[in-house]
């Protein structure tokens, strides 16, 4: 066994041939999948991006390009490579190229900085990060040479647009002859978790696994070759890129239409131009696209279906989507773990608008339990815990934290409080784990804890969500201070210098002489949150 896949959990033996068997893993991978296109719809659109009209042909073409200039450079299977780059179609041939290659991309997001991004290059020995020039008006070449002199097995970085000191991706070319393709059972890639525990983990998924969770979902959501989906959420997110995303999508022939921005103004633009038939967005979106739509009258008359997840969706949102835009909503919860559940289109108006769902199949096994891992009776509340055919049984080069994360028969520990209707569906009450949801975006906690605490002015942090009208959830730090001349804007200045993230940032910072304590000693962050929306609503 390789040194890789000594970090890699397998599934056991008789699960994998039980998916098998059952017909969850048909053996194809995600290059077969392109291919399958190629020969099947070659000349039908695939990507709109910007001014790029690409085929599935055409696409194909690029895939090749880059799979070949990609060897030449000596990238190879089961190397990994950070991929960041914002929604354009060359997100697309990069990774399609990768997976042609059985070298796997590592999906960072385009808001992560230098904190994040040389972790992933650090924890997975990377041996290239690719990148855009300039997204969002932060230029990625100075975060790549930071990232590249911390990175020793970083051997290349790869950028689309001016590449500076770099080399150009849009440039590239050989004639590599390309190696063997990779295996079904093969590793695919490695999203991120929410993480509720220090930075994210890595989550290998396999083309297998993969392709399960996507042609499910496509199946529930009705595609054809006719659906255009509108990618605003980044395209690397699992929701984006899975449920079904743009890679159900491709799997029956339809087109995607990627957005750089989330505004209304452009996407409405899009929607009507394209003939947009299915989006995803986090409830945070939904009020601003509802009110710009109420006032700028745009023709969405396309639109099918809008998917909405990544946190609870409130139920009274959810029926003015329904009423004011005139579509189908879908509830979608899932995690980039595996499990994903989803409202059926022709489900109940009480289902749709009151759950988020249920799982792809039977053999996605989802069990609520309490404390001690004891089955509960239905319409309790407890802890999710879920095995099935997408469902990993480790995070990569975790092994502590995997020993606590699943259960000995190989239930992954979610984290999320739920309770289960007697039709199966689940309702999101929740969160166990120490994780902020900041409008999808998920914070842990602890990760930004440990940075605070670096700071010399610093003495003890704790981190806790708040409410936000907008978002769901906003952080806010409780600090105990060494130095009481140390300011909030001086902690918030000392984060963005160390890289970490914007949506990290904690939204508010409160000072306090001590922290309010359980009945064992420890700091109660239930009391804190308590704290704080009493603040919140005495303002």
């Amino acid at each position: 066994m390789s040194s890789f896949l000594a970090h890699c959990t397998p599934w056991p033996a008789a699960l994998a041939a039980d998916y098998r068997s059952k017909g969850h893993w048909q053996g194809q991978t995600l290059s077969d999948l392109l291919a399958l296109r190629v020969e099947q719809d070659g000349d039908h659109l695939a990507i709109v991006s910007d001014a790029t009209r690409w085929t599935y042909r055409q696409l194909a073409q690029e895939v090749d390009r880059l799979a070949q200039a990609f060897t030449a450079l000596g990238i190879t299977k089961d190397d990994r490579v950070v991929v960041q780059l914002p929604n354009c179609a060359e997100f697309f041939s990069v990774i399609f190229a990768l997976f042609r290659l059985g070298a796997l991309p590592v999906f960072a997001l385009p808001a992560h900085r230098k904190l994040e991004i040389s972790y992933f290059c650090q924890h997975t020995e990377a041996v290239a990060y690719i990148i855009a020039d300039q997204h969002g008006g932060f230029d990625y070449r100075p975060l790549a040479s930071e990232v590249k002199a911390v990175s020793p097995s970083l051997q290349h970085v790869l950028v689309l647009g001016d590449a500076g000191p770099f080399a150009a991706l849009q440039t590239l070319n050989s004639q590599a002859p390309l190696p063997a393709p990779p295996l079904a059972s093969d590793v695919a890639f490695f999203q991120l978790s929410g993480g509720s525990t220090g930075t994210p983990k890595l989550i290998p998924r396999t083309h297998d696994d993969y392709i399960y969770s996507m042609r499910g979902s496509a199946e529930i959501c009705q595609l054809s070759s006719e659906s255009v989906y509108l990618c605003v959420l980044p395209a690397g997110h699992n929701f984006a890129l899975c449920s079904p995303g743009s890679l159900g999508i491709f799997y029956v022939g339809g087109t995607v239409v990627m957005s750089s921005s989330a505004s209304p103004d452009q996407v409405f633009h899009l929607i009507s131009r394209e003939r947009v038939t299915i989006t995803a967005l986090v409830p945070p979106l939904v009020p601003v696209w509802l009110d710009a739509a109420s006032s700028l009258q745009p023709d969405l008359s396309s639109l099918q279906l809008v998917q909405v997840g990544g946190a609870r969706f409130n139920s009274g949102m959810a029926a003015r989507l329904v009423r004011e835009l005139g579509c189908t909503l879908q509830q979608v919860f899932g995690m980039a773990e595996g499990l994903v559940n989803y409202t059926r289109l022709n489900d109940a108006e009480s289902l749709i608008l009151h759950t988020q769902g249920r799982p792809i199949s039977l053999d996605d096994e989802v069990r609520v339990v309490d404390d001690e891992d004891q089955l509960l009776p239905v319409g309790e509340i407890g802890h999710l815990i879920t095995r099935g055919p997408s469902t990993i049984h480790g995070y990569y080069k975790a092994a502590e934290h995997n020993a606590r994360a699943f259960t000995v028969d190989g239930f992954y520990r979610t984290g999320d409080l739920v309770r289960q209707t007697a039709e199966g569906y689940l309702v999101v009450e929740g969160r166990a784990k120490d994780q902020i949801n900041r409008g999808g975006e998920k914070i842990s906690a602890e990760e930004v804890e440990h940075q605070l605490l670096a700071h010399k002015g610093v003495q003890d942090v704790a981190i806790v969500a708040m409410p936000d009208a907008y978002l769901g959830e906003k952080s806010c730090a409780f600090i105990i201070r060494r130095d009481n001349t140390l300011r909030a804007v001086d902690l918030t200045a000392y984060l963005r210098q160390l890289g970490l993230a914007a949506y990290k940032i904690p939204d508010r910072i409160e000072f306090i002489e001590a922290f309010p304590k359980t009945g064992v000693g420890k700091v109660s962050k239930k009391i804190l949150r308590q704290m704080i929306e009493q603040r919140l609503a005495s303002v």
